[in-house]
């Protein structure tokens, strides 16, 4: 896996929260509904997400507004 393929940047829950203008609350209630990409466990309290899979559930949610 090299450092340069974004396929695996990690992003962290702040940016997470700025990226989807969501807040932790609400990040954390999609995912314990299965509603929002699975977090990757870093360490005891810690977590992130896949850049690459953040950004597909956003344009899902762009093409379902589209599609409405």
């Amino acid at each position: 896996m090299s450092p340069s393929n974004d396929n695996y940047a990690l992003i962290s829950l702040k940016d997470t929260c700025m990226l989807t203008s969501m807040s932790k609350t609400m990040i954390h209630r999609l995912r314990g509904e299965g509603r929002f990409p699975a977090a990757v466990a870093l360490g005891e309290k810690r977590i992130a997400f896949l850049r690459t899979e953040v950004i597909s559930w956003i344009e899902r949610k762009l093409a379902a507004r589209a599609a409405a």
